[in-house]
């Protein structure tokens, strides 16, 4: 799980593996497999990186190196 802002300030957590693509208008917006968006305060290469890592961590590169 990765972490992410509401606008309004509050922290929750996202699985990535249910985020089907991110828009910057100018806030960022996970759009999820579900179709629900999520609109978030964290700029694009902070989430990404919080991907990059999460993956890490769970040992999804393994097979993507």
């Amino acid at each position: 799980m990765v972490r992410v802002t509401k606008l309004n300030g509050t922290e929750f957590y996202v699985n990535p593996h249910h985020i089907e693509y991110m828009e910057t208008n100018p806030d960022l917006t996970l759009i999820m497999l579900s179709g629900k968006r999520l609109v978030v305060k964290d700029d694009y290469q902070s989430v990404f990186d919080r991907i990059v890592e999460y993956r890490k961590l769970i040992g999804a590169f393994k097979n993507e190196e």
